[in-house]
């Protein structure tokens, strides 16, 4: 299973257009040889580089595992999107006060579809336990000087 964006490569600099710099719009994202068992997929964006905590920038579960794509400014196929740390459910970009910080974009395969609403990380992390066939991360870097 593999995750790629056409915006940015692995460890590589987000545009900023994908930031609050920019539009702070999703950017598209590519889902590469998803297991045929899966029965959803679940996509988390964090910042473990934070000051204070690692901070959820996207959460979004129950997707689609026949879905290979998402596009710029959208929500993965069937996906539901759960609360980040802005407080509100959708994508919140990068937007570091200094430093460059590292963006994790983690694709979970799953054996299960989960039974949640208004759902947080925590919360869908913590049905996902036991249910994970497979994972992967894209990595993007995002800072300000």
């Amino acid at each position: 299973m593999k995750i790629t964006s056409l915006a940015f490569e692995h460890n590589s600099k987000i545009p900023s257009i994908y930031t609050c710099d920019g539009k702070n719009v999703n950017p598209p994202l590519e889902f590469i040889d998803i297991p045929e068992n899966s029965k959803s997929l679940v996509l988390i964006v964090d910042d473990p580089d934070a000051p204070s905590k690692i901070w959820v920038h996207w959460v979004v579960y129950n997707i689609n595992p026949k879905a290979t794509k998402v596009d710029e400014i959208s929500i993965p196929q069937d996906g539901i999107e759960g609360i980040t740390d802005f407080g509100k459910p959708g994508y919140g970009g990068p937007c570091p006060h200094s430093g460059t910080h590292h963006y994790f974009f983690k694709l979970y395969a799953l054996d299960i579809t989960l039974d949640l609403q208004n759902a947080d990380k925590k919360m869908v992390e913590e049905k996902m336990q036991g249910h994970i066939i497979d994972q992967v991360e894209l990595i993007g870097l995002y800072g300000r000087e």
